[in-house]
């Protein structure tokens, strides 16, 4: 047998919660197959399995937190000894009939979700209660996790696309008014009423380990900086063309594609060169000033936010701050980031634009005293030199720390990003 223990994800982590077994006791893994999912104060992961075998003991449940180095399962190792393992899945047998009643809705549910549940393979508790909730037949559910795992958000879009083709049908099948004559006035429109999902009108479901720490952190953001955002409206139209030209060839040299967002980059990190203060933190009474600009990437993840970190971007072209924007991007939402990737950040930039947002007002990511937010870039008539033109604009949102920086400074800092993107003239190729 081989110990699977709680890691170490860092010098800082002296504990770990596991969020989710991606294989059950009995299941077959190969080595370095993902085996759980853990959550931390500074990331969410997923763990391999040390070796190949199968899984003959959980030994911690889904949900609970526990010291690094718990022994949380155990693997017995391909081609060791097999007499162990109908003792070990005896063991386990009651484990589970006991743990049956607690998933069990009181009204009694008819064998089908049952059965469609063993063929669905591995299930969460949560993904099992939702569909005994509302009846679901999980063999209609196409699995979109690890292995084609169903997840919360795939019972999430079916229930949508259910409900939408019910109310289509109801739209259909909605009798007609009789013809009336032609002195009388039209009858009212009648919209049949939206038929409402069997079930409980709410549901209480626990924030993950990841969502509390995302609100710990944004509480603890605005309980400690001062708050302002300063907009600046830019004129990207240089950058724009310069990208026209040559993101395919881009593309087709490094296998990725060229977007606004490394420009933006680049042109922050000279600026944070320039004010070196907003590059800066508060300890106390004391102003810390970083000789590294070390600048956070906000990342979206399924279920929260994430800010991995671009080391010594000042050094960096755009071809080297877009490789990092892909690879951390990618990584962070495969669970692949380790904890000293989103450590060390002393400034950040949020890409909401991507989600075509014009411009929002982001928090600050503490210890940090500044975050840049970057809006969509769209074209729209713009006035110059007393003539309509067709330009590429956007919106640069800076949120800053206004017990250290003066409006004045922060509107000087924006407008030095400003003016390095309008005037671009760095080779990208």
């Amino acid at each position: 047998m081989t110990d699977v223990v709680m890691p170490q994800m860092g010098e800082s982590i002296v504990e770990g919660t596991l969020t989710k077994w991606l294989k059950k006791a009995g299941d077959r893994v190969e080595r370095d197959e993902p085996l759980f999912e853990i959550s931390t104060d500074k990331v969410d992961t997923e763990i391999p399995s040390p070796v190949a075998g199968v899984l003959r003991d959980v030994l911690v449940q889904e949900g609970a937190t526990v010291g690094i180095n718990t022994v949380v399962g155990r693997v017995e190792e391909a081609g060791g000894s097999a007499a162990p393992a109908p003792p070990a899945v005896a063991e386990q047998a009651p484990a589970v009939e006991e743990q049956a009643p607690a998933e069990v809705r009181p009204a009694p549910q008819p064998p089908a979700p049952a059965a469609a549940e063993e063929s669905a393979g591995p299930l969460s508790p949560l993904v099992r209660k939702m569909s005994r909730e509302y009846n679901i037949d999980l063999k209609q559910v196409k699995g979109t996790g690890a292995g084609g795992r169903i997840t919360k958000q795939d019972l999430e879009n079916y229930m949508a696309q259910q409900g939408a083709r019910t109310m289509a049908a109801s739209v259909q099948a909605a009798p007609r008014p009789a013809p009336s004559l032609p002195a009388a006035p039209p009858p009212p429109l009648e919209v049949p009423p939206v038929p409402r999902a069997e079930g409980p009108r709410t549901r209480v479901e626990p924030m993950s380990a990841m969502r509390q720490k995302i609100a710990e952190h944004m509480v603890f953001s605005q309980r400690t900086s001062a708050h302002v955002t300063t907009v600046h409206k830019v004129d990207m139209t240089r950058v724009a063309k310069m990208r026209g030209q040559h993101k395919e060839a881009f593309r087709q040299r490094y296998g990725f594609s060229l977007t606004f967002l490394p420009f933006v980059t680049r042109a922050a990190a000279a600026a944070l060169r320039q004010f070196p203060i907003v590059n800066a933190s508060i300890e106390g009474t004391n102003i810390l000033y970083h000789n590294e600009i070390n600048i956070g990437i906000a990342v979206a993840l399924e279920n929260g936010l994430i800010v991995p970190v671009i080391r010594d971007a000042d050094e960096k072209n755009i071809v080297g701050l877009q490789r990092s924007i892909v690879d951390l991007s990618t990584r962070a939402r495969s669970r692949q980031l380790k904890p000293d990737e989103i450590q060390g950040g002393t400034f950040s930039i949020t890409n909401f634009g991507s989600f075509g947002s014009v411009f929002a007002t982001p928090v600050i990511n503490q210890p940090q005293v500044a975050i840049l937010g970057v809006g969509s870039v769209e074209k729209e008539p713009v006035v110059i030199d007393d003539a309509i033109a067709i330009r590429s604009m956007c919106y640069l949102a800076l949120t800053f720390d206004h017990r250290l920086i003066d409006g004045a400074l922060g509107d000087q800092f924006t407008g030095h990003v400003k003016h390095i993107l309008e005037t671009w003239a760095e080779e990208i190729l």
